[in-house]
């Protein structure tokens, strides 16, 4: 049995990035990957935060890309399934939280140090303190008005996790 979220946070950053693409050229796409990542990792060891709650998501399986498709529009091509399998829905909606809100993420990465002191040492300086080449990186990634449907998915459950209540909302 597996404790590692590696499948889990690549399939939901590559959902993400092809859900909100990033502007041309390669800066801006590696950009808008690093944030991605970021906030899909921080967003997956709150949601997972101990090995057994990984050897689980493993045992159970992640929810899939099924529901954030459909509320994204997108549609996915046959041959293109197989790694949305791994898509955990809870993980991706707090990324989408995160991503559209710093003082959110700042708050996010300090929990997951306080969980587990191995998250103490990672950077999520991108995701916590973007600054303009990033932001610039990612104009459809971080608005929060188009990451709305997404994040409002499970955004009451990060909020408790934090605890924070509704009137801390951006």
């Amino acid at each position: 049995m597996t404790d590692d979220l590696t499948p889990v946070i690549a399939a939901s950053t590559r959902w993400l990035l092809a859900a909100y693409p990033a502007p041309g050229g390669a800066l801006s796409r590696g950009l808008a990957e690093a944030q991605a990542r970021q906030a899909v990792t921080l967003a997956a060891i709150l949601r997972h935060p101990t090995d057994l709650d990984v050897q689980l998501l493993h045992l159970l399986a992640p929810s899939g890309s099924h529901r954030l498709d459909r509320l994204t529009g997108c549609e996915p091509q046959p041959d293109d399934t197989a790694w949305r399998t791994w898509i955990d829905e809870t993980v991706v909606s707090w990324a989408a939280c995160l991503l559209a809100d710093p003082v959110l993420a700042d708050r996010a990465a300090r929990r997951a140090a306080t969980v587990d002191r191995r998250h103490a040492a990672r950077g999520f300086r991108r995701l916590t303190s973007p600054g303009e080449r990033d932001t610039e990186a990612t104009p459809l990634l971080r608005h929060p008005d188009l990451l709305e449907n997404i994040a409002g998915l499970h955004r009451p459950q990060l909020m408790e996790l934090l605890s924070l209540d509704g009137a801390d909302l951006p």
